[in-house]
């Protein structure tokens, strides 16, 4: 029994060594919780379910009692701001049954003046000795985070501003873009395209897809050599450039650059199918960003050929003016000095015998006088602007006159030829204007031989054009008279034939042609209702065909030259004023052969003065139209303001529809072309002095 005293004794004495041990870490952890709970960097408390605080650290105190003089932190509940009271109360009482519970962002009193906002954490403790539960709460003060969280969601709304704001500029200059009337072209530093418009697509000929990531010298090669030179400004206008679209045509541009230097590069730019700014990828490292701006020159340098052009077609216009301006100028003297040679021809003639030797000379004379006459009538006629006067005629007269003045200028070696059927029918025409179109047509055919031995060959013909032919020509359907200028000279090619009835275009040098010819030729056919063919080639010749519509109308038969009146002058009394004194010497000897009594002036103001002085001694009055200082048509208008029953001829050597008519205004009797020969003026004046009234 002692035994097991001993050992009972033994076996208490291990379990108070136990209990002992148990005690000294209880207490131990006792005092590690005192130390933990009152330096821990929260704010503990120990709460019962009614919210009564048990225990408090010293962080607790810091926060909810700062003052010695705030109330003491006695209950929690009263030092939970009004909103969050409600919230706490639920949260101690789920804390009871689940065993924690918390609440975030609670706004608690910090003494009599402060406030202080926290996350509550509640805890419950076992508490077998009590009936109340028991809570440990911890509060974190979330000051400095909620401060750092309203800085953060500032940063963050300020910065989602500034991406909005950054997208709405994209997106402005998207469209900016894609609406600009010039081509943009963006190039990083590598030349390559990153930023195609759609102005550029239509400037270049060039799908967008397809200009992504080429290189600049595809489009604008010089414009990229340019670049790679270097030391150019930030903004630069570089002038104009050649550009080459995609499909190898060559345009011009107008180039002005800007350059950006860029710390990140961004990826090309692709515009939306809406126009927005697409997002882009990734940023790279540094780089340069270079800005082009093209502006399509083609209209400008259209509108710049086409003013030139105009004011080509104004000085040739002009320059052709003043031909016919210097030509009617020069008809007036040309004219008095082959109306004294055909006058004086003619009076010699009437003294000579006919069997004269001299007879000989002076026809010869007579002959080479009428033909310069006529060239010069010719050259009037072309100065002038006249309508069209149709009147069924035979071409046939046409070619033969047409034939006198053109031999004239054919040089040696051309064999120049007419082919003229038997028959033909007539055309409405004015006989004028066709021979000026033949005109044209031989002179060219002459040209295109250039010295060279070769054949000119006139044809006229008729035939019935239909459908196709007759469309191509412009003309409708039916019979048409034809009249062709062929040459064996060196022709043309395509090119060339589609655009030689344009005014002003000639093939010849500088000098030598006026690119009017062939221009006129298409006018009169328009005019004539007709059409124009031409068939060439290089090396083969050329041939001209007009087309002119059959008339059905009867041609005018050639009016036969009456006998020769017999003049009787008988006395009459004529009044002869002319500037040339040689024409007045020549005119005073035919008419005093004739009969007549003539007084003659050089001088209009001196027939003036003697006609007013002897408005009745005076039977006929002829003046020259064209003298220095006073015209004729102011001494018609005199003569008749002093004698209105006396007859007045105007003459002149270029009578145009516009003098005509002014003359009859002012009360002339008639208009005397000249020069005339010496039976024509005789019987002119011999009429108007016998019938003054007829025209």
């Amino acid at each position: 029994m002692i035994e097991e005293l001993r050992k009972y004794q033994s076996e208490l004495e291990i379990q108070n060594k136990a209990l002992r041990y148990s005690q000294q870490e209880a207490e131990g952890a006792s005092e590690r919780f005192a130390t933990l709970f009152s330096s821990v960097p929260l704010a503990l408390m120990v709460v019962d379910e009614v919210g009564l605080v048990l225990a408090s650290n010293a962080m607790a105190l810091r926060l909810f009692q700062p003052l010695e003089s705030d109330p003491p932190l006695n209950f929690l509940l009263p030092f939970v701001g009004p909103e969050h009271a409600d919230e706490v109360a639920v949260a101690l009482s789920s804390a009871r049954q689940e065993g924690t519970s918390e609440v975030s962002e609670v706004q608690f009193l910090a003494g009599a003046e402060s406030t202080f906002t926290g996350d509550l954490h509640i805890a419950r403790i076992e508490n077998p000795s009590d009936e109340l539960a028991h809570f440990i709460c911890a509060i974190i003060d979330q000051g400095p985070l909620l401060t750092q969280r309203h800085a953060l969601l500032e940063s963050a709304a300020v910065l989602r501003q500034r991406n909005e704001d950054l997208l709405l500029s994209e997106n402005r200059m998207a469209a900016i873009i894609n609406s600009s009337l010039d081509a943009i072209l963006c190039i990083d530093e590598s030349h390559l395209i990153t930023v195609f418009n759609p102005a550029a697509t239509a400037l270049f000929e060039c799908p967008a897809d397809q200009a992504f990531g080429a290189r600049l010298g595809q489009f604008l090669p010089d414009v990229e050599a340019a670049l790679v030179q270097g030391h150019l400004p930030t903004q630069a206008m570089l002038g104009e450039f050649t550009a080459t679209t995609l499909a190898g045509k060559q345009i011009f541009v107008e180039i002005s650059v800007s350059m950006e230097r860029r710390l990140r590069t961004r990826p090309a730019f692709r515009p939306g199918e809406n126009g927005a700014a697409a997002p882009r990828g990734p940023t790279g490292g540094q780089g340069s960003v270079t800005t082009i701006f093209a502006r399509d020159l083609t209209a400008k340098k259209l509108a710049e050929a086409q003013r030139v052009a105009l004011e080509t077609q104004l000085r040739e216009s002009q320059k052709m003016q003043a031909m016919g301006t210097m030509a009617g100028g020069i008809a007036h003297d040309f004219n008095n000095i082959l109306s004294a040679i055909l006058g004086n021809v003619g009076l010699a003639k009437q003294d000579t015998p006919e069997d004269a030797a001299a007879l000989v000379s002076l026809l010869e004379i007579e002959k080479a006088g009428q033909r310069a006459r006529d060239l010069v009538r010719q050259i009037l006629t072309f100065s002038r602007n006249e309508p069209p006067k149709r009147l069924p005629i035979q071409l046939t007269e046409v070619i033969h006159e047409t034939q006198r003045l053109v031999r004239v200028a054919i040089p040696p070696g051309v064999d120049f030829r007419l082919v003229i059927p038997e028959q033909c029918p007539p055309v409405l025409a004015d006989a004028t204007q066709v021979e000026q179109a033949l005109l044209n047509l031989c002179t060219n055919a002459i040209l295109a031989l250039g010295g060279n031995k070769g054949s000119v060959t006139v044809e006229l013909g008729h035939t019935t054009l239909s459908l196709p032919f007759n469309d191509r020509i412009g003309v409708p359907p039916g019979r048409y008279v034809t009249l062709r200028v062929r040459d064996s000279g060196s022709g043309m090619s395509q090119e060339t034939i589609e655009r030689i009835f344009e005014p002003f275009f000639t093939t010849r040098p500088v000098g030598q042609g006026t690119g009017l010819g062939l221009a006129v030729v298409h006018g009169i056919m328009k005019t004539h209702l007709g059409g124009i063919d031409v068939q060439s080639a290089p090396n083969e010749g050329s041939v001209f065909t007009l087309y002119f519509p059959a008339s059905g109308q009867a041609a005018a038969e050639a009016e036969e030259s009456e006998p020769v009146a017999v003049v009787e002058g008988r006395g009459k009394h004529v009044m002869y004023v002319d500037d040339d004194q040689a024409l007045v010497f020549l005119v005073n000897r035919v008419l005093s052969r004739k009969g007549f009594r003539v007084t003659t002036y050089t001088d209009p103001l001196e027939a003036e003065a003697a006609l007013r002085s002897q408005p009745g001694s005076f039977d006929l009055l002829v003046t020259d139209y064209n003298m220095p200082g006073y015209s004729g048509l102011d001494l018609l208008r005199d003569a008749k303001a002093i004698r209105p029953d006396l007859p007045v001829a105007l003459a002149s050597g270029y009578v145009t529809p516009e003098i005509e008519q002014r003359a009859l205004q002012e009360g002339a009797s008639a208009l005397i072309y000249k020069p005339n020969d010496v039976n024509e003026l005789c019987e002119t004046v011999q009429r108007l002095i016998t019938q003054p009234d007829q025209p």
